[in-house]
C-alpha cells in the first residue's frame, strides 16, 4: 500500500473514532454496531464456532438522559456487545413505546432490552410481539400489568418521597393544550435519587435531568411483554423513588430472574459493573 493510501485510511479511522467517542458524550442517541459489528466474525459463526452477539438497548428514564448508562455502555462494549441507548421523550408509555420500537426496527438481529425506572413502562409494551427480543433486563423499573400506571404502582406500598422532591412546571403543548412537565428539585436531586452517587456526579445529572410529563405516570399499560419474554429485574432496596417492596411485587409476578442491590434508583451510576452482568446473563440466556 503506498504511503498516501495508508494516510487516508488513518485518516478515515480517525474520522469514525472521534464520530463514535462524540456521540457517546452527546448521550441522546448512541448507536455503536448495528450489524453486530462487534460480535464474533463471520468466519467463526460460518465454521459454527460462534454466533453474533445481541444487540443491547438501553432506555432511561424520568429525571435521566442516555448518559447515565455511560458506565454500562463502556464495559459492555469492552466485553464486544453492541450498543444502543435511545432517547426517552417521556411523554407517556404509548408514545414512548412508539419512538422506541423506531430504533428496533431500524436495529436487525436479536436484541435485548433494558429499561430503568419509567423506561420499564416503555420496554414492556415496544417490546411486545417482537421476536427477536430475546430478553428484558428491568433496573430499578416499573413491570407494569394492563391498567396499571407508574404512579399506581409507586404507591402500592409506602417509602417514596419523590413527591415531595418535585419541582412541577406549568407547559403548553405544541397543539394548544396546558400541561406539567416534572423535575426533581436540584438541592434535593443526589438525596432522592442519587444518595450513593458523588456529589459532583450528582450535581451534573440533577443540572442535566430531563422531565416527564405528569401525564405520563398516570398513563395506563396495554400491554405487558415480560408476560411472554424472559425477564431480570435489579431491585435496589435504598430506592427513594420506586419502593423496593413495590419493586420486589413487579419482579415476583413477571417470574423474573431478581438480584437485589443495596443501591439508591441510580444503580447504573453507582454499580455499573453490577447492572452490566444480569444485563450480560441476560445476553447469554438469548445464545
Amino acid at each position: 500500500m503506498s504511503s498516501v493510501k495508508r494516510a487516508s485510511k488513518r485518516r478515515i479511522l480517525t474520522g469514525v473514532g472521534a464520530a463514535v467517542t462524540a456521540g457517546i458524550a452527546v448521550g441522546t442517541f448512541v448507536l455503536v454496531g448495528t450489524a453486530n459489528a462487534n460480535a464474533d466474525s463471520d468466519a467463526d459463526r460460518s465454521a459454527g464456532k460462534g454466533q453474533a452477539k445481541p444487540t443491547i438497548v438501553l432506555e432511561h428514564g424520568a429525571f435521566a438522559d442516555a448518559s447515565g448508562w455511560n458506565g454500562v455502555i463502556a464495559r459492555l462494549h469492552a466485553d464486544g456487545y453492541p450498543v444502543v441507548a435511545a432517547a426517552n421523550p417521556l411523554r407517556g408509555p404509548h408514545t414512548d413505546a412508539t419512538a422506541l420500537r423506531s430504533v428496533l426496527d431500524h436495529v436487525k438481529g436479536p436484541k435485548i432490552l433494558v429499561g430503568h425506572s419509567y423506561g420499564g413502562s416503555v420496554i414492556s409494551e415496544a417490546a411486545a410481539n417482537d421476536p427477536e427480543v430475546k430478553g428484558l433486563v428491568y433496573v430499578a423499573a416499573f413491570l407494569p400489568a394492563p391498567g396499571e400506571s407508574a404512579l399506581e404502582l409507586t404507591n402500592k406500598y409506602p417509602g417514596s418521597t419523590l413527591p415531595g422532591a418535585l419541582d412541577p412546571v406549568p407547559v403548553t403543548n405544541p397543539d394548544g393544550s396546558k400541561g406539567t412537565e416534572l423535575y426533581i428539585q436540584q438541592d434535593k436531586f443526589r438525596h432522592q435519587f442519587a444518595a450513593d452517587v458523588s456529589r459532583a456526579k450528582a450535581a451534573l445529572a440533577a443540572a442535566g435531568q430531563r422531565p416527564i410529563a405528569q401525564s405520563a405516570l398516570e398513563e395506563k399499560a396495554t400491554v405487558a411483554a415480560w408476560k411472554t419474554i424472559p425477564s431480570w429485574d435489579i431491585v435496589t432496596t435504598q430506592d427513594l423513588n420506586i419502593p423496593a417492596a413495590a419493586q420486589r411485587f413487579m419482579a415476583k409476578r413477571a417470574h423474573a430472574r431478581t438480584t437485589e442491590v443495596a443501591a439508591s434508583h441510580s444503580v447504573a451510576v453507582s454499580h455499573p459493573g453490577i447492572v452490566t452482568r444480569v444485563i450480560e446473563e441476560a445476553a447469554r440466556a438469548a445464545r
